[in-house]
């Protein structure tokens, strides 16, 4: 029996380039949506603004994300991902000049310049997902997948913890102007990574004419496969009812007591348990019972939500959020597999548009449904309910789609 070997697809140079590109842009995202925030705030003081900063990037991305992920599927990869990180690029360039004279630019047009700015980013992520979930698989050995999987999640979990912590800290120290230099630095580097990674021919195109052909094509895969459909669905639920994360301000204030500090802390908590268990499953991989592995650690997820909301202890509560991101982490891992796994290579693109509109879209009305139902409950039922609901979501899904629940591996 071979030994595993938990690092084998980072000593491929290609993936290696491609994850460290992929790093330095979540990096960059994560940062500059921290600065973006405190500097509109400072402007506008009005807290819908801050709302609007999502929206205006939300809106762009799940609306072209159909046409992106066909896109993906005929256009080379790495031609749409280089295109889309310039893009990235000259906006951070946009939003550096812009906090160069802010005065004159806040008095003739208010924040608008910078919701145009991120309207256009969204664009551009919604064309570098499918991109990037399309040219991954690409660049490793098929036997090898599983391992390049849990690389690539442990990336960009480490990247969402540290871009949100170097942008507050960049721009509460150095100011507004150096934080923007880092983020368009950032960019930067990604664009010159991703530049040294090999094109890789495009698999054999569907048999679809069309473009709407092709789209209705991948929704139709989606649909059909009961696997697929049944993990990114149990992904979308939990999402929407059972995050938390949008009242955590209010949690911090008013059931533990805590200041802004503690708040941090509470943010980085689930990427940091995602981040460990990614690294765990690196070198222990699952390779049995995942239907009913994906299962569990999505009822773990609820749990944790409701034991978090019944916490008023500051450390009880921070643990039990990173067990929360380790439960989550299990799920998002095994949701890419299965995804990748499944996905014939030339449908790459439009299963990740499907999979980026489910999710992405849970995302966004999921702090919607999280701030109406608290405000119409109360904080801790609404949690508690948010936690309930993704139980009752499990349960559903392990009744309606037994292939999922008995799926033993993806070998």
């Amino acid at each position: 029996m071979t030994k595993h070997d938990a690092y084998a697809a980072l000593k491929v140079k290609d993936f290696r380039l491609f994850v460290s590109a992929r790093f330095f842009i979540t990096l960059a995202i994560n940062l500059q949506a921290v600065i973006v925030g405190w500097q509109v705030y400072e402007l506008t003081h009005d807290p819908l603004s801050l709302g609007l900063i999502g929206l205006a990037e939300a809106l762009p991305s799940i609306t072209v994300s159909l046409y992106a992920g066909h896109v993906a599927d005929i256009v080379q990869r790495k031609k749409i991902i280089l295109t889309c990180i310039s893009i990235l690029v000259l906006c951070s360039v946009a939003l550096l000049l812009f906090s160069l004279n802010t005065n004159a630019l806040t008095i003739q047009f208010g924040v608008v310049p910078i919701y145009a700015v991120i309207f256009l980013s969204g664009l551009a992520r919604g064309f570098l997902t499918p991109a990037n979930f399309a040219y991954m698989p690409q660049l490793v050995p098929r036997e090898i997948f599983k391992n390049a999987i849990t690389w690539n999640s442990s990336f960009w979990q480490t990247a969402l913890i540290a871009g949100p912590a170097l942008g507050g800290f960049i721009y509460g120290f150095f100011g507004l102007q150096t934080a923007y230099v880092v983020d368009v630095s950032l960019t930067c580097v990604a664009l010159l990574l991703i530049s040294f990674v090999s094109r890789k021919s495009l698999p054999a195109a569907s048999d679809e004419q069309s473009t709407g052909d092709k789209i209705r094509a991948g929704l139709k895969f989606v649909f059909s496969n009961k696997l697929i459909l049944g993990a990114i669905s149990l992904d979308l639920f939990a999402v929407l009812f059972g995050g938390a994360v949008a009242l955590l301000p209010i949690f911090a204030k008013e059931v533990l007591h805590a200041g802004a500090e503690a708040l941090g802390l509470l943010r980085s908590a689930p990427p940091v348990g995602a981040l460990i268990v990614a690294f765990y499953i690196a070198h222990n991989p699952i390779n049995s019972k995942i239907g009913r592995k994906l299962l569990w650690s999505v009822a773990g997820f609820g749990l944790c939500m409701i034991a978090f909301s019944l916490s008023t202890n500051f450390w009880l509560s921070l643990g039990i959020l990173m067990l929360s991101g380790g439960f989550d982490g299990v799920s998002v891992i095994i949701r890419s597999t299965l995804l990748q796994t499944l996905t014939p290579e030339n449908m790459k693109g439009r299963i990740s548009a499907v999979n980026n509109i489910f999710i992405g879209s849970s995302n966004e009305i999921g702090m919607f449904e999280s701030g109406l139902a608290a405000r119409l409950m109360g904080l801790v039922p609404s949690v508690i309910f948010g936690g309930a609901m993704t139980l009752l979501t499990v349960s559903i899904t392990a009744w309606k789609a037994p292939s999922l629940r008995k799926l033993e591996n993806l070998d």
